[in-house]
């Protein structure tokens, strides 16, 4: 008797369930199969705050998405078992796990469409002609926003089996403080706000644009306790026609191009090889932005000991003419 009874305690309760169907929708009654070996009693917990203690209950989900159902089946609440369950939308609709957008910053936007029996399904998106498009996967979309908005909006155009349907959402876009680059041409001063890799379109702005490009020059700098001057400079590089110094590197700005070199002069590299028109470096960001003739390029400070680099330069922007650069020192 004793070692029977010990058989019998020592076996192990095996918690299990399902349910059908499988894709269920919002609306439809979902049958929940309770698979356990054995059992003292039965809570059920739908994830959508509905709980239920019959053996196999039946439930409905108001609205679609993905809840954990759990089933308990036993007093202690030691023995268990925790499933994810999708119910789907019945009007096909997409998704976004981000609740706040911001300018230039990645948003991917998943389809979620109800289709059990696995009939073809076409996917077009859409985005507003100011907004740029990164990737578009077979049910997915990844862009970002370039406007501050309240309108910004995604379509998703969706044909199952024949039938069309068309789903359209605004979204309101955030803007927010970052560093800037200012640009001086011929036509006039230009602010470029950078996010990242990316940057805004240049805009004419003529409140902080003239007061850091009036400032900025490339022909003296004080560094570590001593003033480099251009004439002191042009005898290492005789055509060198502006400088910067950081990080113990030289970027001299040559009818060659844009050079790098250690403070000493060694290890020159050429970075680009058309003429440098100006430049300027970002403390920030730790970037170099140069001008030649085709626009405004930026790349991360050269940080080798030999000045070798691996990093391709990125163009900022097409602006021609351009006759000095400048960043701000604050983010606003």
């Amino acid at each position: 008797m004793t070692l029977c009874f010990a058989a019998t305690a020592c076996k192990k309760i095996d918690v299990n369930f399902d349910y059908s169907p499988s894709a269920p929708r919002a609306g439809e009654a979902v049958k929940f199969s309770n698979l356990s070996s054995s059992g003292e009693d039965w809570e059920w917990s739908f994830g959508d705050g509905v709980t239920s203690t019959l053996r196999s209950p039946s439930h409905t989900y108001k609205r679609p998405g993905t809840y954990a159902v759990s089933l308990q089946v036993d007093k202690k609440k030691s023995l268990r078992a925790t499933k994810q369950i999708t119910v789907f939308d019945t009007v096909p609709t997409f998704v976004c796990a981000d609740s706040t957008f911001l300018i230039y910053t990645d948003y991917t936007f998943t389809a979620n469409v109800y289709n059990p029996y696995n009939y073809r399904t076409d996917y077009t998106w859409a985005i507003g002609e100011n907004d740029s498009l990164v990737s578009v996967g077979t049910n997915s979309l990844t862009c970002f926003f370039t406007v501050p908005d309240d309108s910004a909006e995604v379509t998703l155009q969706v044909v199952l089996n024949g039938d069309t349907t068309l789903i359209a959402r605004k979204f309101y876009i955030q803007d927010y403080p970052t560093n800037s680059v200012y640009i001086r041409t011929a036509e006039g001063d230009y602010r470029q706000r950078i996010f990242g890799d990316r940057a805004e379109r240049p805009l004419p702005d003529f409140t902080e644009a003239p007061l850091y490009l009036d400032q900025e020059q490339d022909t003296a700098q004080l560094y570590n306790g001593y003033l480099f001057t251009l004439s002191e400079l042009q005898s290492v590089f005789p055509d060198l026609q502006g400088f910067h110094i950081i990080n113990r590197k030289i970027y001299c700005r040559l009818p060659s191009g844009l050079w790098v070199s250690n403070i000493d002069g060694a290890y020159p590299v050429q970075i680009d090889g058309e003429k440098c028109y100006a430049m300027t470096l970002d403390a920030l960001d730790n970037r170099i932005y140069w001008a030649n003739g085709e626009g405004v390029w930026y790349m991360p400070f050269v940080g080798s000991d030999n000045n070798k680099f691996v990093t391709v330069p990125k163009q900022l922007n097409a602006l021609k003419g351009v006759q000095k650069l400048a960043t701000d020192s604050e983010k606003f």
